[in-house]
């Protein structure tokens, strides 16, 4: 097996995985740690290391509030450990390969979590990527800065850095994907076979590093799991995002509510401090989301991905069924739809995959198919959760997990299981024919609208 592999800054020893099949490599650095001055900075370069650096362990997760004290239904789920590391020192990948070569050149996928911008991370144990990895692709999960951290502005950051005035956190997704794109062979993966994939604001972050002409020529293909929202209630939320000038005024703000004058204070102030200074100010004001900067984001990237302004790839997306209704109506299912219409007639031909998960969710709190409760699924990580889950779960989860797998692949969920059998077949999604695929307690469905 590949236990040791050569990157650009170094090199690393991973460990063997609970399949020893698999190795993973966990806390892999790709930026500078964004501290002190690289503080509301774009991420800086790496710097190199000497000797074999040992990934044996997840890095400290983003700044933010604690995991796992509060008795909602997330940290009943699986935010669960109160004492997980926490530091503003973040900027750290992890890896899951079944490659026992370095040439294998095996298909990736590159992860970016949810939870609002504001929480989230890669250690969550839902997001554990051995399942995926058993199937023939690399998994690589991408942390990034949160909150205050990963999206203030403020107009000294602007004149001190105007291609880069805020959305850290999109540039510390983009420097990720770029370090998976130079590295990645040599834990035998493809760098010309990238997919990106996210849920909830990770499926919005999808969407901005889809719809980024930078990355146009590195994205292969792009998941996005509940994170195509368009609320028409709704004029300002972390999916549509917020003009400079105006996320400048709330930085000031924020600056004067913490009682500084300068960038230069800013800094200076404790990470923990100025988290909990953001957690007071978050009770009356809103929190701090990605931007148009003019710079990384220049239009809403929904808008973007319906013109098709996009990378030249094919794109899977939908909803649970529960999630985000008004008056019966699903938005996340109708946002999805609309987009992929506008989408399929900008850019003819563009394949467009959706879905609807709708199984019985057990449990004593009657959940029914709450937001993020298909990441269970879609990963194969059944037997980390504490639901009363039996066999036709673990069923559908190995369906899904199949079909995320060959999307990855080949850019198309459909074809052989890992069992071998031929998967129900997935059509695309278009004017003519709104094929769905229906997760059900019986397994995949296809459906039309």
């Amino acid at each position: 097996m590949l236990r040791q592999a050569v990157t650009k800054n170094g090199e690393v020893r991973g460990l063997p995985g609970s399949n020893p099949r698999i190795t993973a490599f966990k806390g892999v650095p790709f930026a500078a740690p964004p501290v002190g001055e690289n503080r509301w900075r774009a991420p800086q370069p790496c710097p190199d290391w000497e000797g074999v650096r040992e990934a044996f362990t997840f890095a400290p997760i983003s700044i933010q509030d604690t995991p796992g004290l509060g008795t909602d239904i997330y940290c009943r789920e699986w935010h669960v450990d109160p004492e997980i590391p926490i530091n503003e020192d973040c900027l750290y990948l992890n890896i899951w390969t079944p490659a026992k070569r370095a040439d294998e050149k095996l298909p990736v996928l590159v992860w970016y979590f949810g939870g609002g911008f504001q929480w989230g991370y890669t250690a969550e144990m839902e997001f554990d990527g051995e399942h995926l990895a058993k199937r023939g692709i690399i998994v690589v999960s991408v942390n990034y800065r949160l909150g205050l951290f990963g999206f203030l502005a403020h107009p000294e950051i602007t004149k001190e850095a105007p291609d880069a005035p805020s959305n850290f956190g999109l540039l510390d997704q983009k420097a990720g994907l770029k370090w998976v794109y130079e590295n990645i062979a040599a834990f035998g993966g493809n760098p010309e076979k990238i997919t990106i994939a996210g849920q909830s604001a990770g499926g919005a972050s999808v969407m901005h590093q889809y719809t980024h002409e930078e990355n146009f020529n590195i994205v292969k293909g792009a998941v996005v799991f509940s994170g195509m929202i368009r609320n028409p209630r709704t004029v300002s939320d972390i999916f549509r995002p917020l003009d400079l000038s105006e996320a400048e005024k709330l930085g000031k703000e924020f600056f004067d509510f913490i009682g500084v004058s300068s960038l230069a204070e800013a800094r200076k102030i404790d990470a923990f401090e100025l988290r909990a200074k953001y957690a007071e100010w978050a009770h009356n004001h809103p929190r701090m989301f990605p931007i148009r900067d003019g710079r990384f984001c220049r239009e809403d990237p929904m808008e973007r991905f319906m013109a098709g302004k996009c990378a030249d790839a094919p794109v899977l997306s939908g909803n649970t069924s529960d999630e985000f209704t008004e008056k019966g109506v699903n938005i996340v299912e109708t946002s999805v739809k609309t987009a992929f219409l506008e989408a399929t007639k900008a850019c003819p031909g563009k394949n467009c995959y959706y879905y609807r998960f709708d199984p019985d969710i057990p449990g004593e709190d009657h959940p029914g198919t709450f937001h993020s409760v298909d990441l269970w699924f879609w990963f194969e990580t059944l037997g980390k959760c504490n639901r009363p889950y039996v066999g036709r779960h673990y069923d559908l989860a190995r369906q899904m997990c199949d079909m995320f797998a060959n999307f990855v692949k080949n850019g198309d969920p459909n074809g052989l299981g890992f069992d071998g059998f031929t998967l129900p077949k997935w059509l695309p999604f278009t004017e003519q024919n709104r094929s769905e695929m229906i997760f059900k307690s019986n397994g995949a469905t296809p459906s039309r609208e």
